[in-house]
Parts: structure tokens; sequence; C-alpha cells
């Protein structure tokens, strides 16, 4: 693989939080300066190819792909468009260990789940069932998130403590190491989204 995709993959991965020109180095044995030639030329690729719709973004020393300003109309329409306003199951599971153990990082739901979550987790934001909550104070200060008022009103909950409680096994050590924990979040979330249906 040449190093201008191992670089390209990672910021693909990195999702909104984005990656550091330290950590591309950290993961890819690559010098700094090959670096930041290779991230000129996808910026430069980015910029000529009127068919690609991402860009490449750098504050400070990190980077992130976004999507041009071109395209928001058509982001924001599918995102209002009221076909996609079911959740899918990857959704409903960051979802509800966002609920229950906000604020919380993306990596820490990636941890819980065992997967990677940043396009699911912007996706939510997007929607407004989840926003910013601050950015954690330890080494590359990543982002916190926390449910939001729409959250509420979208699931018919009053405050978060109508949640049902999680079980014993779902407790934060555990749930963080536990393979199974974002099942065990999920499993509260739908008895929760289970006894609203049957209220309304």
């Amino acid at each position: 693989m040449s190093p201008l995709a191992q670089i390209e993959s990672l910021l693909f991965v990195s999702g909104d939080e984005g990656i550091t020109v330290a950590d591309l180095a950290a993961a890819t044995g690559l010098m700094r300066p090959a670096i930041l030639a290779s991230l000129e030329k996808l910026a430069q690729k980015y910029a000529a190819d009127t068919d690609c719709a991402l860009e490449l973004m750098v504050n400070d020393t990190t980077y992130r792909l976004v999507t041009k300003a071109d395209v928001a109309p058509v982001i924001k329409h599918y995102f209002e468009n009221p076909l996609s306003t079911s959740l899918s199951p990857a959704s409903l599971e960051v979802l509800a260990i966002i609920a229950y153990r906000q604020p919380i990082t993306r990596i820490e739901v990636d941890e819980i789940r065992g997967v990677q979550s940043a396009s699911t987790v912007q996706k939510l934001v997007l929607r407004r069932l989840i926003e910013d909550a601050g950015r954690l104070d330890e080494p590359g200060r990543p982002k916190l998130y926390r449910t939001s008022d729409y959250f509420l009103d979208y699931f018919g909950l009053q405050q978060l403590a109508d949640l049902p409680p999680l079980p014993a096994a779902a407790t934060p050590s555990e749930s963080a190491t536990d393979t199974d924990g974002g099942d065990l979040f999920l499993q509260a979330f739908n008895q929760q989204l289970n006894q609203s249906g049957d209220e309304s």
C-alpha cells in the first residue's frame, strides 16, 4: 500500500476527531516531511477533482476529511428526508451508549462497542440527537458527546432518569472492556423504547 493510501485510510477512520501528523507518523512509520507532502498531495487531488465530494481540512496540526460546501444541500436533504428518519441498529446502539454514559468520547464508545463509530456519531450529531459537550482534559483533547433536548422529544422522554437502570454487569468499569457492552446498553434502551411504544 502506498504512503498516500495509508494516510488517506487513517484520515477516513479517524472521522470527525481527525488525526495529527504525530499520530500519522506513529501509525505509518513515515517521516514528518513525507507525511506533510502526502497531505498536500491529497488536498490538491480533492480540490482538482470536481467529482470528489471530499476536501482536507487542517486545524493546527490535526487533519480531517470533510465534505465540500457544494454538497451541503444534498446532505441536509438526506437528514431531513422522512425516509431517513428511522435509526439503524448501529445508530441505536451508539445512541444508547451515549445516553447512559454521557458525557463520553467517541473513542470510549468504540471501546464499548468493539468497532469504529466515527461515522455513526457524526450522523447522530447531524440529526441533532447528540451534541458537543466540550473536550476531555487529556492529550488530544477529544470531544465529549451527550444527548440533546431533541433526543428526549424524539423518544418521548421527560428526562434521562426515565431510562431504565442498566443490568448490574454494565457498570462503567466492566462495560468498557466487555465486548458485549454495547448490547447491554442497547437492551436497556430498547426496553424504554418498547415501554414508550406501549404507552402511545
